[in-house]
Formats: structure tokens, C-alpha cells, sequence
């Protein structure tokens, strides 16, 4: 049912797999099996793009983040990512961020990455019945302590969400916030990932948040409808599993984990829920870290 979405998603990869090698319409058709003009229009219809479209907006975001992270000559990049001269690249990147490489370089600033498309994903089409029909023996959610310091939270919180499908459809746009945050993601608070979600609770109501944690120092620009929120240290038990594959076990593993979570008494670990933090994470990148979600706690006085 789904072949296209399938075929058309090896093509992304393929893409950026080879940003610096001129991806080529042909090469990727032969490895599908289709001709040239059916996998091009597939492609425009599942992306809403075309491909020659896609291509240069990753290499420029590409070369926009080796701009911001090496020390390579703005010359090399240019030409590492295909294009003919400094100057070309200049334009490229004027029209596509509204400021040079050399300004960004010396001031990098959030500006809106074109992100890895995704046209085959169980979020997107909602692939209960397969989850419903594998019978796969998932392992019991993981439950551990971690403290997360003092820290800043940049994102959008909305109050009329309760999980990642609602959020992305009332009113967000995925490219725009995902491609915002990535060009921010030098400035992640260490040792925690990258793009996190979650969820806050306001009034007795609960709703759901989307953003990056920053170090509590940070003092940089806040992206276009994103607001910045403190959040003070604490202790998190972690309910986690590890890697999995998404596209087979995403629905099973994330029911497990949070079955768990959410009917969890801290007390048998001597702590409770620290009310004051009025914000869970969730943190979901399967096949590399696994999926958690992780609760604010507060240890219990002892008597």
C-alpha cells in the first residue's frame, strides 16, 4: 500500500548519503527500478518538491552547518557541496538563509535548515495494524535516575496538544521548527540530545511542548514564535528502552515505556513527583538512543 512512500524515502536517503558526490536522478532510478520520470514525479508528489529542489536545499543546509562547526575555507565548502565558484555560493546562501557565509560564520544565528524529508513513517500513516499484528516480545521498560542541571528550554508549549501527531497538526510546521532548532543544535545543553518533546501541565490541563534544551547562560536570539523557559535542576527517573527498529516496533516499544511511566509510584525508589517542575520529556530517536520519557522527581524526606 505503501510501496511509493517506501521507494520514494531510499530516494531521500539516498540523497543525502551522497550531498558531496552529485546525487543523480539516473543512479537512483536504476537502483529502484523505475524510469527516471516516474520516480522524479513520485518523488514531487510525496515531498511536494522537486527533487532538483531538494537536493540543493540540503547541501546548502549542509554547507551551512560546516560553516558553523569547521574551520574549512568558505571556498572549499562551496565547492565540497557543488557549487562553481565563492561567489555562486554567496548567492546561494544570501537567498537561502538572507546573509552571507561569512557573516554567519563570525555570528551564527537560527536560520531555517531544509531538514531529512520523511514520507514513510508510522507517525505520518499510522500503522496500527501492523504493530497489532507482529507478535514481538518487548522488553520491560528500563527505570533509572537521572539529574538534569539547571537549564533553559527554547520551543513552542501548546496547551491544546496532548502527543507528537496532535502537535504537528494544529498549526506547526514541522520543516520550519525542525529546520530552526537544527541550526541551533551547537548550542544543546552537554550531555543531553538534540530536538527534544514532551510534555507541561498548566492549570490541571496537560499539554505538549517541543523545542532544544540550552544551557542556563544562554543569552542568544530566540527563533520566531519560540518562547525561552528556565528550568531548574532536579532528579528525572527515566522509564527507557533501548534501540529499536522504528518502522516494526515504534507503536509497541513507546506503549510499553509509557504504560509504565505513566502508573509508576516514585515512592518505591524513596522519591515523589516533584510538582514545581510542571514539565516531562520525552526524548524518541529509536535506532540510536532508544526511547525514554523521563519525570521530574524530588526525594522523600526520611524519617
Amino acid at each position: 500500500m505503501y510501496e511509493w512512500n517506501h521507494m520514494v524515502q531510499l530516494m531521500i536517503d539516498w540523497v543525502d548519503n551522497n550531498l558531496t558526490q552529485a546525487p543523480s536522478l539516473l543512479k537512483m532510478s536504476e537502483q529502484l527500478g523505475y524510469s527516471p520520470y516516474y520516480c522524479s514525479r513520485q518523488f514531487n508528489a510525496l515531498t511536494g518538491m522537486t527533487l532538483r529542489d531538494y537536493i540543493w536545499n540540503r547541501r546548502i543546509s549542509r554547507a551551512a552547518l560546516e560553516l558553523r562547526d569547521t574551520g574549512e575555507r568558505v571556498l572549499d565548502i562551496a565547492v565540497k557541496y557543488g557549487f562553481s565558484s565563492q561567489e555562486a555560493f554567496t548567492r546561494a546562501f544570501v537567498k537561502a538563509f538572507d546573509v552571507t557565509p561569512n557573516a554567519y560564520r563570525k555570528d551564527p544565528r537560527p536560520i531555517r535548515l531544509a531538514i531529512h524529508a520523511e514520507v514513510f513513517s508510522p507517525y505520518h500513516y499510522l500503522m496500527k495494524e501492523r504493530d497489532q499484528m507482529r507478535q514481538v516480545h518487548m522488553q520491560p521498560a528500563e527505570i533509572k535516575i537521572e539529574t538534569i542541571p539547571a537549564h533553559k528550554f527554547i520551543g513552542i508549549w501548546d496547551i491544546t496538544s496532548q502527543n507528537y501527531g496532535d502537535f504537528w497538526n494544529h498549526g506547526h510546521n514541522c520543516d520550519d521548527i525542525c529546520g530552526t532548532l537544527e541550526s541551533m543544535s551547537n548550542v544543546i545543553l552537554s550531555g543531553q540530545l538534540n530536538q527534544t518533546a514532551g510534555w507541561f501541565y498548566q492549570n490541571g490541563q496537560k499539554g505538549y511542548l517541543y523545542g532544544i534544551p540550552v544551557p542556563v547562560d544562554y543569552d542568544g536570539e530566540i527563533p520566531a514564535g519560540m518562547e525561552c523557559r528556565e528550568i531548574p535542576e532536579s532528579e528525572y527517573i527515566v522509564f527507557y528502552h533501548p534501540p529499536f527498529d522504528y518502522l516494526k516496533d515504534n507503536g509497541a516499544v513507546m506503549a510499553t515505556v509509557e504504560e509504565v511511566a505513566w502508573d509508576f509510584d516514585p515512592s518505591h525508589m524513596g522519591y515523589a513527583w516533584d510538582e514545581e517542575i510542571k514539565q516531562d520529556y520525552q526524548r524518541h530517536f529509536p535506532e540510536g538512543y532508544g526511547y525514554a520519557v523521563l519525570r521530574p522527581v524530588k526525594k522523600l524526606a526520611q524519617s
